[in-house]
């Protein structure tokens, strides 16, 4: 797309040339990022909708994965993949409504709330330019507020929900942030408890005692900056605490930021960095064998913590695959998505969602396995939920846990087998493994055709679900972090 506008500007809206192009593995964007999410958490119908549907506590690199491939969807140069992208994130925005805990009702579909999330990236953006030493100059900003309209237009919303003169949104952004922000659950999760338990991404599974050690200065650390960025009024409005010499932190963060941008491209490329965050050791990346190389020497180092450390740290051990899995570390990895402590519809949705994303499903495609997984749900309410709350807690999953296997699930299986399926040819050849599990094809295929079939697919994925046992390639599908 390209602007076309009144001034004559040539440069695109979207892809390389753009405004945001640029900013796109800029590395004070992720700081940027955090910002945003805060401010968007802050309105309460966001707030009330992560908190009962989103992953973003228990499967947080997932979610950030999963936003970056998104973004770069509609913010590239393909029309054909914006568009898909955009009614992609339309589907999964009807599903998202209800109300919050205060009864008030959310729905991701307002387009008010949606001009919102856009609002906050754009201005997140500006201001990391700002607090970095490098403000951007008033034609760029206007670029860039052109372009961020245009991404909501793709979306199908009228423009209009943001002001169509750049001077006229910082009123509007104002008073959003006057009136309309509040103190939610979501905003105090993301700045105060998200870091404290953030778990390991895979790249860095069975190595928990290095990543507990830096998790417990860097978490601290990213909420002090991010409440120091946000807007003052808010800040004192919300009663959020402000760490001494929280402001030069901020700054000094921001400029080393900054100045990152400065090492080799293909080290700061966002997408990248978000794959290799999620990359599994047995992946037939060519980066899983550096992985696999430090691995043991990481764990040395780890050891040494271990002795050196006054604080307790987990021990370092994964699981192998093929191990069982604690009823209770099942239900808390795989069953219970939204980390709330139950399992419910948003959990299953949940799981609907992450399948239908990594197998970029189409409208029907991603309706099939919805609705398999609504019946799945509807059949575990009738087998675990004992006393009739519309949940299952951990107790009630344990005391029936063999009812998870019934017909519903097994549809569920199908379902999923068939939407991997993609040539229709009723096996699952190494491509089709590879987008659905991103790791290379694990099937023992001596005396035997080097295929999935749908019998085994649908035995395999009975088995994880219900005998809960680790298992190399399913466990990334719903367990990983």
């Amino acid at each position: 797309m390209w602007a076309g506008d009144a001034d004559g500007d040539p440069r695109p809206l979207f892809g390389p040339g753009s405004e945001f192009d640029g900013f796109f593995n800029d590395p004070r964007w992720a700081l940027a990022m955090v910002r945003a999410t805060v401010l968007e958490a802050a309105h309460p119908q966001i707030g009330g909708a992560l908190i009962a549907n989103s992953t973003f506590v228990a499967h947080p690199w997932r979610r950030l994965r999963n936003t970056m491939v998104s973004l770069q969807r509609m913010f590239g140069a393909d029309d054909g993949v914006r568009a898909r992208e955009a009614a992609r994130l339309n589907r999964l925005h009807d599903r998202l409504s209800g109300t919050d805990a205060r009864d008030r009702p959310y729905d991701a579909r307002d387009p008010r709330v949606r001009a919102w999330v856009v609002a906050t990236l754009f201005e997140s953006t500006v201001t990391m330019c700002r607090l970095s030493g490098q403000p951007l100059a008033p034609d760029s900003m206007e670029r860039l507020y052109a372009e961020f309209r245009a991404f909501l237009a793709a979306l199908g919303d009228e423009p209009g929900q943001l002001p169509e003169e750049l001077g006229e949104f910082w009123s509007y952004y104002d008073k959003v942030v006057e009136e309309e922000l509040e103190n939610t659950e979501a905003m105090r999760i993301i700045l105060f408890k998200l870091f404290d338990h953030l778990p390991a991404p895979p790249l860095l599974h069975g190595l928990p005692t290095l990543w507990a050690a830096g998790r417990a200065v860097a978490g601290p650390v990213i909420g002090s900056i991010t409440v120091a960025s946000l807007p003052e009024p808010f800040r004192r409005r919300a009663g959020l605490p402000e760490m001494p010499g929280a402001q030069t932190l901020m700054q000094g963060a921001y400029l080393a930021a900054g100045l990152a941008r400065f090492l080799p491209a293909d080290w700061i490329q966002a997408q990248g960095i978000a794959e290799l965050l999620a990359l599994s050791p047995d992946s037939t990346d060519p980066r899983a064998g550096t992985v696999r190389a430090l691995s043991g020497r990481m764990k040395r180092a780890g050891a040494l913590l271990r002795l050196i450390a006054p604080l307790p740290f987990p021990p370092d051990a994964a699981g192998e695959d093929g191990a069982r899995r604690d009823a209770r570390d099942f239900f808390r990895e795989v069953l219970d998505q939204t980390g709330d402590g139950h399992l419910d519809w948003p959990d299953l949705a949940a799981m609907a969602r992450e399948l239908s994303g990594r197998l970029d499903l189409d409208g029907p495609e991603e309706t099939r396995l919805y609705q398999a997984f609504a019946d799945w749900w509807r059949e575990l309410q009738t087998s675990l939920d004992t006393d009739g709350d519309g949940r299952v807690s951990a107790e009630e999953y344990g005391a029936a846990a063999p009812s998870l296997a019934g017909p519903a699930l097994i549809r569920v299986a199908e379902v999923l087998f068939d939407v991997t399926d993609r040539d229709g040819n009723q096996r699952i050849d190494a491509d089709e493994y590879r987008a659905l599990f991103r790791t290379a094809f694990h099937r023992d295929t001596a005396g035997a055709e080097p295929a999935y079939t749908r019998s085994a697919f649908v035995g395999d994925f009975l088995s994880f679900m219900s005998g809960r046992r680790r298992s190399t390639p399913y466990d990334p599908l719903l367990a990983d972090a």
